[in-house]
Parts: structure tokens; C-alpha cells; sequence
């Protein structure tokens, strides 16, 4: 059986056989050089000046779940790209906070957008939570060698269960490991300063405001400790990329609304440098 549909010719036999319905298990049989793990890198002297991305935070708020990222994209130890984009919608309910190098991280999650969307066309349904979980961890196993290599991929994932009905978040290692993590988690160079911060203020059921102030907080300390990571910039108009998901979907939170929050720990900041103290008990 074949179908022609743009006019060019019958699609391929294997466009028309039924078989799985992961997309990256139909690449991996019919055209395995397009997956990013099927790519051969050539040998290199020394460390190759990929672009790289820190440092992205998640946290859990009473709504649902947050995920932020810093802006800056680093080349070695130059500064590579200011205004890049890091946190991404990977469908309705869910989104991928990307670390490591960059054009791996963003094919990783090009994929696996298309990866949910073609197993939802297929299926009728879309996958659970965990579903997606176990399906970003096959592909981060993928690109294992490239890793080995210094070509690491390494996402933080957070999404809306509707089962469960609360957000929940994942980390990830470059193996493919992925553990779930409760309140906060973090990924990237500064992500020992993000901790730090999450530690002492982030608390459950936070108010959507406090949350990304918190964050918002949390990015600044490790700014200001990491220098592959960006601070606010008033002058470039720059500031973290915030995304939320709640029962509702995944909503990106307008960058005006950022600004005016990061302005307001700014002028905290002139005040008190080192930002906020929790109570000692």
C-alpha cells in the first residue's frame, strides 16, 4: 500500500507500516544518521570552544512547578551569546530546562518535542508524566559516546501531573539516571550557588509571586559566584527565562513581569549585597 500526498511520488513503505509509536525508535530503524547520537564527531586537539548554557533552577510552588534558566551562553571563558534561551515547552503540560552544550541540548529537545507529539497523533492520548520521564532518559542514554566525549547533554525536566494533580521534577545525569526531586532542583555550573539560595528560601506552597522571586534570588547568587552564568541586565534589557505549569498548561511568564521582579531584588541588592537571610529557626 502507498499513499501519495505532496505530489512527488508514493511515501516510502515504512511511512505506512505499522509498528511503534516512538518516533525516535522509527529514526533509529529507518534512519538512524539523523538521530543526534548517530552523528560521528571528528577527533580534536584539546578542548573544543562549543557554546555551553547554565544554569537552570526548578522549584515547586502551590499551583504547580516552575522552571527558570540564566541567559547567558559561554564559549570557554568568553562570553558567547547573552540572550539565549534555555527553558522550553516540551508539550501542554510539561517543559525541559537545557544544560551543557547547546546545539545538542536544543536537538535534544526538538526531538523530543516531536517525540511526544507523534506518540500523542499515534496513540490518541498523550503519555503520562513518567511516560515522558523514561522517554528523555532513552535519548539522553543515546548521546552517552558524545557525552564521553565533552559533548554533554543534560536537561532538567518539570511538568503538571494530572494524575497527581501537583507538579512534579526530574533530574537528570549524563547516563540517562534520572531521579525525582522534591521542592527544588538545579543543573549547571552555578547550580552549587542556586542550591545554596534554595535552601534557606524556598518553602511548599509559595504564592506564584514568591516563587519566582525566589528563583529569581537564587539565579542571582549564582551569578554572582559563576561567571558561566548571567545576572540580570538592566542596561540589554535581559532577564531569566521563567516558565510555569500548572493544571492549566505550560504558560511562559511575560518578561515584563520578570523585570519588574528582578528590578525589585536589584534594588534589595544595593541595600543588602549578599540578598535575603532565612530565620534561624
Amino acid at each position: 500500500m502507498s499513499a501519495d500526498v505532496s505530489g512527488q511520488g508514493p511515501l516510502p513503505a515504512a511511512f505506512l507500516t505499522p509498528g511503534s509509536s516512538s518516533f525516535v525508535d522509527f529514526l533509529r530503524a529507518h534512519s538512524p544518521d539523523l538521530l543526534p547520537a548517530g552523528r560521528e564527531v571528528p577527533a580534536v586537539r584539546g578542548a573544543a570552544d562549543v557554546r555551553h548554557g547554565t544554569t537552570i533552577v526548578a522549584a515547586s510552588y502551590a499551583d504547580g512547578v516552575l522552571l527558570a534558566g540564566d541567559r547567558r551562553f559561554t564559549a570557554g571563558n568568553m562570553i558567547a551569546h547573552r540572550d539565549g534561551e534555555k527553558v522550553f515547552p516540551a508539550d501542554e503540560f510539561s517543559a525541559v530546562g537545557i544544560s551543557g552544550t547547546v546545539g545538542l541540548s536544543i536537538d535534544m529537545v526538538r526531538l523530543f518535542q516531536l517525540e511526544l507529539e507523534h506518540y500523542e497523533k499515534v496513540e490518541g492520548v498523550p503519555l503520562s508524566l513518567v511516560g515522558k520521564v523514561n522517554r528523555l532518559t532513552a535519548m539522553i542514554r543515546d548521546n552517552l559516546p558524545m557525552a564521553m566525549q565533552g559533548f554533554a547533554a543534560v536537561p532538567l525536566f518539570a511538568g503538571y501531573d494530572l494524575t497527581a494533580r501537583r507538579g512534579r521534577i526530574f533530574s537528570f545525569d549524563i547516563t540517562g539516571g534520572h531521579s525525582e526531586e522534591f521542592g527544588f532542583a538545579f543543573t549547571g555550573s552555578g547550580s552549587p550557588f542556586a542550591r545554596g539560595s534554595l535552601k534557606k528560601l524556598h518553602r511548599e506552597g509559595m504564592s506564584e509571586e514568591d516563587v519566582v522571586t525566589v528563583v529569581i534570588q537564587a539565579l542571582y547568587d549564582a551569578a554572582d559566584e559563576d561567571t558561566a552564568t548571567g545576572g540580570p541586565d538592566l542596561t540589554r534589557a535581559l532577564f531569566p527565562g521563567v516558565a510555569l505549569i500548572t493544571e492549566d498548561g505550560y504558560r511562559r511568564l511575560p518578561v515584563s513581569r520578570v523585570a519588574e521582579l528582578a528590578r525589585a531584588v536589584l534594588d534589595q541588592r544595593r541595600e543588602r549585597p549578599d540578598g535575603p537571610t532565612a530565620p534561624t529557626l
